[in-house]
């Protein structure tokens, strides 16, 4: 008899769907896992495709699909009517792809309430505006090179989506499409980097729909994106550089790192060296001159991240000795990881709609880390790439009595804690919290799942206590390859 019972039971499983089917408001969605190569384990959701016009000005024309995700309350049945929507950052990173990496951030608000994932019209499955084609590093990097570029991949792109429709303005109509798909009330927003753009535009133009919002480095609609990349990074690398000089075994044994940055950059520009290193993933030996727009990019990105930058001082004074080969072994690494995640059309889409006609050279600029080159590679790439509509108004700061959560990283080279503080004063019910000695995206920073989950539940940012932020340290240099000092 056990043996029929289980062979039934082993039969049953065999003949069962591949996912139950699940109901959210009028979307149809079925089981799946969110993962990414370094987020480790996957994430349970359930997903659907929700089609909606390319144009909204044509429902009759060109469609495409909208990739959403689906996490689920820990409690389902008992979960709260309004759920959380993460928009991510980039431009050009799709939501689904990016949630691993922050779940644990989610992790206490999750308790309540539904996450829902959108990837954003132009990335991830969502009709992605991916250019196939890989840069030509031996090529020289210069705004021709960065147009031709451009032209041949809206040459592809162009056979499958219309590169207008694909701007802020497309993504909050498709946010609102969801929120009704879905048949939710109200939504809570959390908006990360680029994210925060869009946050502050769906709060602007539906003001009904929105119950809150998350805004996590925050990025100030007045801001031209592109224009300031450069001062922000000398910034941050002035406060993170100095925690080295607060140190006296990292001066003694490193010295001073601006400095030493400095003359690298100059070494490079004049006689960029050949070096031998271990490819980071593969783990294959290589050869390759190692230029300066490598190691700019690799400290640019270390600077998103104080514990990554933390080792900048002793990478800096090994490339100081004639040791190149971690520093180009990060820089490839690191350099694929963001070409992966980033859809270069989606960002050309947005950026050339909304900040194109604003995008100019400072001649303040020159002499810095980034210099101009970003500012002028943009202004190459949009003068060929199709543009959409700027609304009147984008530029106006977001005002009202929306519950708003504002978040900087004290050391923060892309959206500087000065942002956040021009958000703040036009929001009556906002509240600006700076996290001591942290970077970009700093949701899943100490206590902050905590306090962003109670922000959430209780939609009132001044009554928190966020004592807890005292508790963060920060980050001292690496003197040496075995870590900081005790």
């Amino acid at each position: 008899m056990r043996r029929i019972l289980i062979t039934a039971a082993l039969l049953a499983i065999a003949c069962a769907p591949e996912a139950q089917a699940r109901k959210l408001g009028s979307l149809d969605f079925k089981a799946c896992s969110l993962s990414t190569p370094f987020s480790g384990d996957a994430i349970a959701a359930q997903c659907t495709t929700l089609q909606v016009p390319e144009n909204p000005a044509d429902p009759n024309g060109r469609k495409i699909g909208l990739k959403i995700a689906w996490i689920t309350a820990d409690r389902d049945d008992a979960a709260e009517p309004d759920p959380v929507f993460m928009l991510a950052g980039g431009p050009g990173q799709s939501a689904l792809e990016s949630y691993p990496q922050t779940a644990n951030a989610f992790a206490e608000t999750r308790k309540k309430r539904h996450i829902i994932l959108v990837d954003q019209r132009g990335t991830g499955g969502s009709n992605a505006l991916t250019c196939k084609e890989p840069f030509d590093e031996t090529e020289l990097p210069t705004p021709q090179a960065a147009s031709d570029y451009t032209t041949r991949c809206l040459a592809t792109l162009s056979k499958r989506a219309d590169p207008r429709f694909y701007t802020t303005t497309e993504a909050i109509q498709d946010l609102e499409t969801v929120r009704k798909a879905i048949g939710a009330p109200q939504i809570n927003l959390v908006g990360i980097s680029y994210g925060t753009r869009v946050a502050q535009q769906y709060a602007a133009k539906y003001p009904q729909s929105t119950r809150t919002i998350v805004l996590d480095s925050v990025a100030p609609n007045s801001l031209v994106l592109g224009n300031e990349f450069a001062r922000n990074l000398e910034d941050a690398l002035d406060l993170q550089f100095a925690l080295c000089a607060k140190t006296p075994a990292c001066v003694q044994r490193l010295g001073n790192p601006r400095e030493k940055l400095r003359a690298l950059m100059t070494k490079l520009e004049a006689d960029p060296p050949l070096v031998t290193y271990r490819d980071g993933i593969t783990g294959e030996g290589k050869q390759e001159k190692l230029s300066p727009a490598m190691v700019a990019g690799l400290v640019r990105m270390y600077a998103y991240m104080p514990l990554a930058s933390s080792l900048l001082p002793l990478q800096l004074n090994e490339a100081a000795n004639g040791r190149y080969d971690a520093l180009m072994s990060l820089s490839k690494m690191l350099g694929e990881q963001m070409s992966d995640s980033i859809t270069l059309g989606m960002q050309l889409s947005v950026i050339c709609t909304e900040d194109g006609n604003e995008l100019k050279a400072n001649p303040a600029d020159e002499g810095t880390l980034l210099g101009n080159d970003f500012a002028n590679y943009l202004v190459a790439q949009c003068a060929v790439w199709p543009k959409g509509v700027r609304p009147a108004g984008f530029r106006a700061p977001l005002k009202g009595n929306v519950p708003a959560l504002l978040l900087s990283g004290e050391f923060d080279p892309v959206t500087p804690p000065r942002y956040g503080d021009a958000v703040a004063k036009t929001l009556a019910n906002g509240r600006h919290l700076i996290l001591r000695g942290q970077g970009h995206n700093v949701i899943g920073i100490g206590c902050m799942p905590k306090l962003m989950a109670q922000f959430i539940e209780g939609a009132d940012a001044k009554k928190l206590d966020v004592k807890c932020l005292e508790k963060l340290p920060y980050t001292p240099p690496f003197t040496d390859f075995y870590g900081w000092e005790p």
